[in-house]
């Protein structure tokens, strides 16, 4: 096989054979097809797209190009969930200790945030002492004692995607479908879980900006874990507003750990609440409607919330953050900011919110940048809310006072106003499942 006749192949549109695909994915894992090649056939297949099948050949090579878990000492229907990635979306960590605490196991593996969008690890590692890098031995052993684990991905899961990424983030081959899912459900697969609930953001702060293309991308995707025989759907969740009011890694935990206490944010508790009715729904718990009400249970019980504990516990991190938020080290200084004019807002600029909180400390500009745990965003006044001039629409938090200005002045621009009332957008647009769409 030649690469160049493979480029030219895609170039000119045609369909690539398995051969081909897994011969690819192959040579440049090993080196032996250069960063330059790659990147002309990721080009290739931006412009022309891919099959349904030449995706699922990519999605395998890629799952099979490193590690992958064998989920199966540990006993019964495993279950996973992934984001797309939003601003304030911390709810990994309240689905899971949710679905946990109904008898399905979870055993996670999670990402890091880059740029505006958080991560579950880098959330969970704020916690004192809690470890995201057990060996596979520990990692199973925390599950079979609490029915649930986060962890840090492995160094060798999917390699050809670590590759992959870097080179599309640099040759602008990001939105890309066949590829964006290619590099998801590769991971989850590897990951091992049963059964697979994706969570696809939509508006101003997700990679998908309009609801059309996040279904196409949930489609594509849904096809894919089904395929390779994993129960799999997808549900369309509103990110053109931050989720819940907490944005930065220990203000999320805190958050989570109020909406497991039955006193989070409606946003959050009920996507949260929805997200894991569906994960227990296709771990076999009954209908929808059945799962919301046990899912309910568990959080008014509070054995949720006693899950995340034994969760955190098991990883030797400090409990008593989680028996009570306030033993949270706490940033050194707050900075309130106050609406200029009175009305109502409009939109919110969700990415531009997510990045100022970055500013503060919160995110990574580049996967080497240092986080402050303590700093962050915690929002006041959301899309649709009244507010009058001198209101605080939010209190950023960061341990260096010089921060404040340019993080203020991100966040205000982030922020459109409007005399008149505004409509909010629906928290869910639809459900994609092997039997179709269903919108709401």
């Amino acid at each position: 096989m030649r690469m160049y006749d493979v480029i030219a192949k895609k170039r000119d549109g045609h369909e690539l054979s398995s051969e081909e695909i897994y011969g690819f994915i192959e040579g440049y894992v090993d080196g032996s097809i250069p960063d330059y090649q790659a990147s002309a056939l990721l080009m290739a297949i931006f412009f022309n797209g891919m099959n349904e099948r030449e995706i699922l050949d990519l999605t395998t090579a890629m799952m099979k190009s490193g590690d992958q878990v064998d989920l199966s000492p540990i006993e019964g229907i495993k279950v996973d969930k992934h984001s797309t990635g939003g601003v304030g979306d911390k709810t990994s960590l309240i689905v899971a200790p949710i679905v946990a605490a109904c008898g399905v196991k979870v055993a996670k593996m999670s990402g890091r945030g880059l740029g505006h969008t958080g991560g579950t690890v880098d959330k969970l590692e704020s916690i004192p002492g809690f470890r995201t890098d057990l060996n596979e031995e520990e990692f199973f052993d925390v599950v079979r004692k609490t029915g649930i684990s986060v962890i840090g991905q492995s160094g060798n899961l999917t390699p050809a995607d670590k590759k992959l990424y870097a080179l599309r983030d640099v040759t602008a081959t990001v939105e890309s479908i066949p590829l964006i899912a290619s590099s998801i459900m590769s991971k989850k697969l590897a990951a091992g879980s049963d059964c697979i609930v994706l969570d696809v953001k939509t508006g101003s702060g997700a990679f998908m900006k309009t609801v059309e293309s996040s279904v196409k991308l949930a489609e594509t995707m849904v096809k894919l874990g089904e395929n390779a025989g994993r129960r799999t759907c997808a549900l369309i969740t509103d990110m053109d507003v931050p989720l819940g009011k907490n944005i930065g890694n220990s203000l999320e935990v805190i958050e989570a750990v109020d909406t497991l206490k039955g006193k989070g944010p409606e946003d959050l508790t009920h996507e949260a609440l929805y997200l894991a009715a569906n994960m227990l729904e296709l771990a076999g718990k009954g209908d929808e409607d059945t799962c919301m009400k046990l899912a309910q249970s568990v959080i008014d019980d509070l054995s949720a919330l006693n899950c995340l504990k034994q969760m955190v516990k098991a990883q030797h991190g400090d409990v008593s953050v989680i028996e009570d938020t306030d033993n949270f080290i706490k940033a050194k200084y707050s900075f309130e900011v106050k609406a200029d004019r009175a009305g109502y807002i409009a939109h919110m600029d969700t990415e531009g919110c997510g990045i100022s909180s970055m500013m503060l400390g919160a995110g990574r500009e580049t996967l080497d940048s240092k986080i402050d745990m303590a700093a962050g965003i915690i929002i006041e006044k959301k899309t649709g809310d009244r507010v009058e001039k001198g209101d605080v629409l939010a209190t950023l938090y960061a341990d260096d006072e010089k921060l404040f200005d340019k993080a203020e002045q991100k966040y205000k621009e982030s922020i459109i106003m409007s005399d008149e009332t505004v409509k909010r957008n629906p928290l869910l647009y639809a459900k994609v499942s092997r039997d179709g769409i269903k919108y709401f």
